[in-house]
């Protein structure tokens, strides 16, 4: 189990070296933020933030299309900040109160359970899609997005996240 875990996470981090350098039109489904996010990690709600490798929901604001946003700590001075909305088919699934599916964490994955797609939490890209349980996925070779990713700063105790 331990082997397997090593394995997946040294797959991980060597993918985006992999993967090269592919350049994605901009996402017509990007919410933006209506203004800059700022929290204290050292907050108690965000105690996942003070380690290496946490991560925790954020609440979107109210004026906002986002539905949440994900950040994850990557090192001291480093966080990643990602939509939870599903950056491909953001409206294909609904529960019964018309809520439409958001992103799930699932360490070391970021999992859209509508379309059984598995993102790198690191940045962002598509690993795994499973087209033959979705018809609609795009599987054509037409542009199949990464995650909606946010602008962080850093300065010891305040993260803000920007579009």
């Amino acid at each position: 189990m331990k082997t397997k875990i090593l394995h997946l996470l040294i797959l991980i981090t060597l993918l985006p070296f992999l993967h090269g350098c592919e350049k994605y039109p901009e996402n017509p489904y990007r919410p933006l933020l209506p203004y800059p996010i700022t929290i204290n990690i050292y907050d108690n709600q965000y105690i996942n933030l003070r380690l290496i490798s946490g991560w925790e929901y954020l609440t979107p604001p109210l004026e906002s299309t986002s539905r949440g946003i994900l950040v994850y700590r990557y090192s001291d001075n480093e966080f990643f900040a990602f939509d939870r909305m599903p950056p491909n088919e953001p409206n294909a699934c609904t529960d019964s109160q018309g809520n439409t599916t958001r992103l799930v964490v699932d360490f070391p994955f970021v999992v859209d359970q509508c379309n059984n797609a598995y993102y790198n939490i690191l940045n962002g890209q598509i690993l795994i899609r499973e087209p033959d349980m979705v018809p609609d996925f795009p599987t054509d070779g037409t542009t199949v997005f990464p995650l909606i990713q946010y602008h962080t700063q850093f300065d010891g105790s305040k993260l803000t996240i920007t579009n």
